[in-house]
């Protein structure tokens, strides 16, 4: 069933769109939850937050394509789950040392005026990785924004772990100069 589809049965208020959406973009959900979460009952909970959060934002909203809103929806209450279960330990899974390995090129930034750097912070984001290749971007974009692992994205793509590892390390060099650059980073 095309998007479009799934979302006119939301706007009917029809449960056959939560069964289309499950059906169609489950397995998504759960791999972008459990990357960040790492534990299958968070999981779970998180996707079928997901999908009630999905329910209760169409309508009004309408998205042409729903897995970028669905991911991000199932991102955002990953991250809140985490932070809620880790409020005072870290562990479990690669979401810590993905967070480290970030923190490592932004750090710093703290000083900054807050919204006004986000903002600034996300136009050089989207400038540095709308410079790379696709594969390069790719690469990124599993890494942190859907927390996968080396290892799966080296099998994605067809590289060694040890050249995901290279690359993603010349990625972060290179978004940390621009950073600099721009004066977002002291």
């Amino acid at each position: 069933m095309d998007d479009a589809s799934i979302v006119q049965l939301f706007f009917e208020r029809s449960e056959q769109a939560l069964e289309a959406v499950s059906k169609k973009y489950g397995r998504f959900c759960h791999s972008i939850a459990h990357n960040i979460l790492n534990n299958t009952e968070d999981t779970e909970e998180c996707v079928n937050d997901a999908y009630l959060s999905l329910w209760n934002s169409i309508p009004p909203k309408k998205p042409d394509v729903i897995a970028p809103f669905l991911g991000r929806i199932t991102r955002n209450l990953a991250l809140n789950l985490y932070k809620k279960n880790h409020a005072a330990k870290r562990g479990g899974g690669d979401f810590p040392l993905v967070l480290d390995e970030l923190s490592e090129v932004i750090e710093g930034s703290e000083t900054a005026d807050g919204e006004l750097l986000k903002r600034e912070l996300l136009d050089v984001v989207n400038t540095f990785l709308s410079s790379l290749t696709p594969e390069k971007r790719k690469i990124f974009v599993c890494r942190f924004w859907y927390v996968d692992s080396i290892k799966d994205i080296a099998d994605r793509m067809n590289m060694t772990e040890n050249s995901v590892s290279v690359t993603l390390n010349r990625l972060k060099k290179q978004l940390r100069t621009l950073l600099l650059e721009g004066g977002l980073l002291s």
